[in-house]
Formats: structure tokens, sequence, C-alpha cells
């Protein structure tokens, strides 16, 4: 069976304690963690990781580490050990410096922080980075070198950044350790515009099958099984599920029955 995970985003005022909680409530098996922008003592990270081992969870992935201009920050390789501690699966790495040879080399340092504990890194692009398209973060990666250096892909923005899931055959299934997936609308914000492209991303994305990205063809193309994070960042949903475990459930219910869909289809 496909690994499914209730990413940080769906509840995007929740603490890394309260997702854990509430996403095991609803009976997702895995769950994703925000950890920068946290406060992280010895104390509290060890008492999240009992928790996490008590209620049987994963943490697929930890977010977000964001690679900015400049040297890389003394604090985010600290946010890796974090990351670690808390035996996370994957790391996702996002950046906001526009030269790419400098994103690669500080992308190959966080990688590096990494590889000791065994936790792949992923690089994640989009119109909302400073990465844009699927070939620039492979690109990236690519020349960063590291065994342990993947590319993350979420739907949304593979169709945001004119790819098409034909795009993945293009690179080795190795590039990719897992996805993230949610639906859209038609109407697709302009490339220059930021803000709009930014509140599609926090708070425009749809369930599974209700929207037009080619959902069918992106898990085609993935790597068979390859584990998925359920990225619905949605204002929509939040309205109309304010309880986080209600929320939770809702979106593993509506999410398991399309994926059953597409399994028998």
């Amino acid at each position: 069976m496909r690994l499914i995970s209730l990413a940080a985003g769906v509840l995007p005022d929740s603490s890394p304690e309260m997702v854990v909680e509430a996403g095991a409530a609803a009976g997702f098996p895995a769950v994703g963690l925000r950890i920068d922008g946290q406060a992280w003592d010895a104390g509290r990270v060890a008492a999240l990781s009992q928790r996490i081992e008590e209620l049987g969870l994963i943490v697929l992935d930890a977010e977000v580490l964001w690679i900015r201009p400049g040297e890389t920050e003394t604090l985010l390789l600290e946010l890796v050990d974090i990351a670690l501690a808390l035996k996370a699966l994957n790391l996702l790495v996002v950046s906001s410096d526009p030269d790419p040879h400098a994103t690669a080399d500080k992308f190959a340092a966080i990688c590096n922080r990494a590889a000791p504990g065994g936790l792949p890194v992923s690089l994640e692009f989009g119109y909302f980075s400073a990465v844009h398209r699927l070939a620039d973060a492979a690109a990236i990666v690519t020349k960063a070198g590291r065994p342990n250096g993947h590319v993350l892909i979420d739907a949304l923005h593979l169709s945001r950044s004119r790819g098409a899931p034909e795009d993945i055959a293009s690179f080795p299934p190795a590039l990719f350790h897992y996805a993230q997936i949610c639906d859209a609308g038609p109407d697709a914000p302009q490339r220059s515009d930021f803000a709009a492209i930014r509140e599609e991303a926090l708070d425009g994305r749809m369930m599974p099958g209700q929207g037009v990205l080619p959902l069918e063809q992106f898990l085609r193309h993935l790597p068979a099984g390859l584990p998925l994070s359920v990225e619905l960042r949605s204002r929509a949903l939040r309205d109309a599920y304010p309880d986080p475990v209600e929320r939770a459930r809702h979106l593993r219910e509506r999410t398991e029955a399309w994926l059953a869909a597409y399994d028998s289809a």
C-alpha cells in the first residue's frame, strides 16, 4: 500500500505536537512536521520523538529549510540535526538564492550534514521560489553531486511551471524520494504574479479529483509506490473543518477514496 502523509501545511496554525496528535487521531500513518520557525531544545525534541513513537507514526518529512543569498546560515544546518533527531525520512529544502551555483553549494552542505544520519534531502521547485522548474532543480541537485540529494515534485508546482507528468520520465527514478499531491482549478496564476502564485499555493489547493490537474498521469510517471505527502493547503478546507482532527480525517478519507479509484482503474 502506498504511504500517504498529512502535510504540515494542512494545519498551518498548529504546532508540530498538534500535527502529530491530529494526524494520529485522523488515521494517517505518517505526518510532515514544520521545524523552521520553532524554538527547539533537547527536552522538546525528546518529548516529541517519544510521542511519535508511542503513536506509531512515521515522520515522512521535515520542512522547510530555506536557502537564502549569502553564506549558509548556521541555523539552517542546526535544523538538519532536528530533522535527524525526529527520525524524519526526508528533509525538504527550498531556495530563494537566484544564483544556481551558490544554491548547489549550499544544498551540498545541507546534504553533507544530513548524510551521516542517512537522511535524504529534497529540493523543491516552483515559481514561488528561485528554482522554477523540474529541470532547474535536477540540474542543481546533479551539480551538488550528493548521493542523498533528491528533487521534490509537487503536482501543483509542476503544472504551474508549465511542466507535464511526462517530464518526469526524463530523469532517473532515484532522483525522487517522495512527492506532494493535491489538485487545483483551471485558472493558473501568471508566472510573474508572485502574490497570486503564493495565494494559490497556501490557500487555493483542492482535493484530488476535484480540479483539473492530470493527477492520474502524475502518479503513473512517478516511481511505483513513491510515498505521497498530501499537501492540501486550502482556506476552504480550513473554513469547512476548523477542528484539526476533523480536517485531517476528511482529507485522509477523500484522498484514500481517490487513490483507491485510481488503483482499481
